[in-house]
């Protein structure tokens, strides 16, 4: 699918979505968790669907309404089929780490470009706790075994869902899990999430002061209400759209929330962006921007947001801390380096550091990717430059379905061309 579109002036009020990376956990929590839970506002995209339709497959029962997911958890059982995990990397890797818990074989299989991302410090790490498992060219098998639970030792900088799986899963481990990590950890306000998460329904994790050691003991896990908080990653690109193009609030937001991404609010007011924050909702107006520094290692998922920023920021912006951007949906700094030189913007690549000469981008035909970050960014751009068409633009339903929709709620000119079939 392709979408166009034209510049235009933004001026409006959404919700944000509410958070993929909540109700991702929450429904693994509600899995554990005896009796009956519901998620309440959770998000229904392609990767939230993704963990539904494989939990339902282990034998937990899940009845979606309107307003979020009824789960009635806490017995486990062999699937008669593969679990597809689609793209979802949260879902395949909390998957893989609660199969332990799960009798006889599990085999969890990627979607084509998740297959594209690494799982093996996973496996390394649940092999070191007793867990039977291993990666046949690209399906993961886990085999009946004993998850005894224990020390561990892994890598930290290459994702903190590896982590987390283990937090989640290793509450249920014969002898529950202490994690030492051998390098720091990437991507720290996620693992704040998780503990978070884990203690709304009952579950009493701890991190280190420098989160470079995790413990949680044997606990059984409480069925609960859980609301679902909006996801700051996804109002980003709202508020980015408000400051470039005119005025926008985003509300159903948390001000006092644990994502990482929530620091979006600080780095546009560096840039000079003019921002009205209340305890639910953030109004952003159309704003000169100035180009920053940022080391952006604890809100990864932010650096396309940032990118078309400071595209059409004045002067230089520095963005460090963003190797791990090589590791998501596509190789978000190379995707981000190209698609903005078609709009005439000067970027330059130095690994674990992106520098972006701002300027007056104009519009091109920008590949996704088939990255919804990238679709999304992009289409912010698209408002401001004017003349931009989005390839793959489908790719937004991982996370956000109906973002083209909301564009043009806000008054953004966004045409449709859908490829026909036959």
């Amino acid at each position: 699918m392709k979408i166009s579109i034209s510049k235009s002036i933004a001026k409006g009020l959404l919700d944000a979505p509410s958070s993929k990376s909540y109700t991702i956990r929450a429904l693994m929590c509600a899995a554990l968790a005896p009796g009956h839970s519901y998620i309440r506002r959770a998000l229904f995209a392609d990767d939230t669907l993704a963990a539904a339709d494989v939990l339902q497959k282990t034998g937990i029962g899940i009845l979606k309404n309107e307003h979020g997911w009824g789960i009635e958890g806490g017995l486990l059982k062999t699937p008669s089929s593969e679990l597809f995990c689609r793209d979802s990397a949260a879902t395949l890797r909390f998957m893989t780490a609660i199969s332990a818990l799960i009798p006889g074989t599990v085999r969890l299989v990627p979607g084509a470009g998740l297959a594209k991302r690494p799982v093996l410090p996973l496996l390394d790490a649940l092999t070191q706790l007793g867990v039977n498992c291993r990666l046949e060219d690209q399906t993961i098998l886990v085999e009946d075994s004993e998850f005894h639970g224990g020390r561990v030792e892994m890598p930290g900088d290459i994702s903190s869902q590896f982590i987390s799986a283990l937090l989640i899963a290793g509450a249920r481990s014969q002898q529950g899990v202490q994690i030492a990590l051998t390098s720091p950890p990437v991507s720290k306000p996620y693992l704040n999430m998780t503990i978070e998460c884990l203690k709304k329904f009952g579950i009493h994790a701890a991190a280190s002061p420098t989160m470079e050691e995790f413990r949680v003991a044997r606990q059984d896990f409480r069925p609960v209400e859980y609301t679902v908080e909006g996801d700051w990653s996804q109002a980003s690109y709202l508020l980015a759209l408000g400051t470039l193009c005119g005025e926008v609030i985003v509300s159903n937001l948390n001000a006092e929330s644990l994502q990482g991404d929530r620091v979006i609010l600080t780095l546009l007011t560096r840039m000079g962006a003019r921002l009205s924050v209340r305890r639910s909702s953030v109004m952003a107006q159309r704003s000169f921007l100035h180009g920053i520094n940022a080391d952006l290692s604890d809100c990864i998922d932010l650096l396309p947001t940032m990118a078309v920023l400071a595209a059409c920021a004045d002067g230089e912006s520095r963005f460090s801390g963003v190797k791990n951007a090589r590791l998501k949906e596509s190789n978000r700094v190379e995707a981000v380096a190209a698609e903005l030189r078609k709009t005439g913007i000067r970027v330059r690549d130095e690994d674990d550091v992106l520098v972006i000469f701002g300027g007056s981008p104009r519009g091109a035909v920008i590949d996704s990717h088939d990255d919804h970050r990238m679709a999304m960014a992009f289409g912010v751009l698209g408002a401001a430059a004017g003349d931009m068409t989005i390839e793959g633009a489908e790719c937004v339903a991982k996370t956000y379905p109906d973002f083209w929709k909301s564009l043009t709620t806000l008054g953004i000119k966004v045409e449709n061309d859908v490829k026909q079939s036959g």
